[in-house]
């Protein structure tokens, strides 16, 4: 069976080029490898400028799976996330080719990556909940879920509106705090390779700046006015996707397209901080600095030295 690499860490930091280089030189090595998708955004089909998502070009012939798969009014969550990917990475292995997993949701990966077990749904609770959220807001519902279960909430965006929602139904549902549900980094499903990048906090958020203001250069603004037929506002996942959440906005004239940009690019830069929170904790991460100028050839030496093992 091949082995599995994973390509992680915060938005803009160079994960799908990175990806790509790392298929390419397994291919140039005599042996196969493609992509699976771990980006919860990039899951559906229209959202490509605000979420970066490769145009067939950019991907060099390189195969990438659980690309647009999804509806935008489709809801995503890890743990159907889970078995799909999961399948997907098998079937490559036995087929002989290296699966590559690339993203930065950090969820979606952890629920790949490790044994992991999500807790049951009750669609009564959620609706109860989801009405709660409607009628007192995230502000107050996050207050709540900070009562009843204080280490979750300390991991959860206040902002997060579905996050504290799925919380509080755990909570709700087995009486126990949330955050003794997350994934055992101990506890691997099969060995992977982690190659995580990153680089100075300060380079980040300005590299992160350019980039919204390049989404709305490249037309995000057309691009969400076109997903609102579709059903974008319905979406309970798409919806509120950095990026396209501001585009609306600045669509319905709640902001200029300077403060949409300002937004996203401060919402962007929040969110990167939170998924290095998150991977900071993963002891198996082999970390890079997208800044340094050796970065492919360490890259490439570390899956040689892996894929030889």
């Amino acid at each position: 069976m091949t082995k599995l690499i994973a390509v992680v860490g915060p938005t803009g930091t160079g994960k799908s080029d990175a990806g790509i280089a790392i298929a390419k030189h397994i291919e140039a090595s005599g042996g196969k490898a493609e992509v699976i998708n771990s980006d919860s955004m990039q899951f559906y089909r229209g959202m490509d400028i605000g979420t970066a998502k490769l145009s067939m070009d950019e991907r060099q012939g390189v195969p990438h799976h659980l690309l647009d798969w999804l509806e935008i009014t489709d809801e995503s969550t890890a743990a159907e996330y889970q078995p799909v990917a999961r399948a997907k990475i098998l079937e490559l292995q036995a087929g002989g080719v290296t699966p590559i997993l690339l993203g930065g949701s950090m969820l979606y990966i952890a629920a790949v990556l490790n044994e992991f077990g999500f807790a049951a749904r009750d669609e009564a609770i959620r609706a109860d909940l989801e009405a709660e959220l409607v009628l007192i807001g995230e502000s107050e519902l996050y207050r709540k879920l900070q009562a009843l279960a204080p280490d979750t909430a300390s991991r959860i965006d206040p902002k997060n509106g579905r996050r504290i929602v799925r919380a509080l139904e755990v909570v709700t549902i087995t009486g126990e705090d949330f955050s003794a549900k997350l994934p055992d980094l101990n506890e691997s499903w099969q060995p992977v390779l982690e190659i995580g990048l990153n680089s100075d906090r300060a380079h980040l958020v300005n590299r992160l700046e350019k980039r919204a203001a390049k989404m709305w250069e490249k037309g995000i603004l057309r691009e969400a006015e076109s997903l609102i037929p579709l059903g974008v506002r319905e979406g309970k996942t798409s919806s509120h996707a950095i990026g396209y959440a501001q585009a609306l906005a600045q669509l319905d004239g709640e902001l200029t397209e300077d403060e949409a940009i300002e937004d996203t690019a401060r919402l962007t830069a929040r969110y990167a901080r939170r998924q290095m929170s998150w991977f900071r904790r993963d002891p198996r991460i082999n970390w890079f600095d997208y800044q340094d100028e050796n970065l492919l050839p360490n890259i490439l030496n570390t899956v040689d030295t892996y894929l030889n093992e």
